[in-house]
């Protein structure tokens, strides 16, 4: 069965490296890449948005800059001899707010993963996620994001972290996409845990024992981090082993807004150059 995945882009440099990670990431798998531009017009006030219809001479123009925007992606790939038997590529131009887009193509085509840069055209450089990565992370919900900074290297990664508390109930299909790309690169993964507990509860041994059985099939190690809070354990961690990915069930409000809330998130992904994989906890 072929993996349908979503490259949102905005043509700026990050999102073109996402792309290329995401070809890389997947070089060996049958994949259907829908490569998308959710466009708007700019300089338009609120009420011009809401009378704005197909057919009018600005939602025409935008509409055609962006198609011919993504026939220039269509020829970069073309330009770079890319040439994988295994994928295909649909190109999505669609009007609207590019949040509210990726919800709807996710759900009509019945989206795997999106992949995306961290950083916009406008993002800021002193930031590591862009607003519209964190957008997507937190609110499309039903299937994995990895986002992907700019500087990240293009190779399948080796060694990917993976913070819990084990206070997670885990399911199989939530850490699918970790455990495939782990087999995928043959990638180790290890399981850091923040605690300032001498032993885990009962509640947190089965729910470690429950993660063990969906990873016994992969290399893995478990470490043990005291008395310290999970952004600057994970940075540590990522930094002082040179890692290649971080993925973490994304609880809606908890921990995901701990991690990317954090002012030290931008050093978590060892100066933006480590992927982020986020998946979700489907309870919420």
């Amino acid at each position: 069965m072929k993996r349908k995945i979503l490259l949102p882009t905005d043509f700026s440099k990050n999102a073109w490296r996402a792309i290329v990670y995401a070809l890389e990431l997947f070089k060996k798998d049958h994949c259907n890449f829908y490569i998308l531009h959710a466009f708007s017009l700019q300089g338009y006030s609120i009420e011009s948005l809401i009378a704005m219809e197909p057919g009018s001479e600005a939602y025409e123009t935008a509409k055609l800059d962006a198609q011919n925007d993504l026939a220039k992606v269509s020829d970069m790939l073309a330009f770079k001899d890319y040439d994988n038997p295994k994928h295909h590529f649909e190109y999505l131009c669609t009007f609207g707010n590019v949040v509210e887009v990726i919800k709807n193509v996710v759900e009509e085509k019945d989206i795997d993963m999106i992949i995306l840069g961290t950083k916009g055209k406008s993002a800021s450089k002193t930031k590591l996620l862009g607003s519209v990565a964190i957008d997507v992370m937190e609110k499309v919900r039903n299937c994995p994001v990895l986002g992907v900074p700019e500087t990240a290297q293009h190779h399948l990664p080796k060694e990917i972290v993976f913070p819990t508390s084990y206070k997670t109930h885990y399911k199989k299909r939530e850490l699918q996409f970790l455990i495939d790309i782990a087999k995928t690169s043959d990638a180790a993964i290890r399981i850091i845990h923040m605690t300032t507990e001498d032993k885990l509860s009962d509640k947190q041994q089965s729910n470690k024992n429950l993660l063990e059985e969906y990873i016994q099939d992969i290399p893995h190690t478990y470490h043990i981090l005291s008395h310290t809070n999970i952004p600057t354990a994970t940075n540590c961690f990522v930094e002082s082993r040179g890692s290649d990915m971080v993925a973490f069930i994304n609880k809606k409000h908890i921990f995901f807004g701990s991690i990317l809330t954090h002012p030290l998130v931008k050093e978590i992904g060892h100066d933006t150059k480590v992927p982020l994989l986020v998946m979700h906890d489907l309870r919420n």
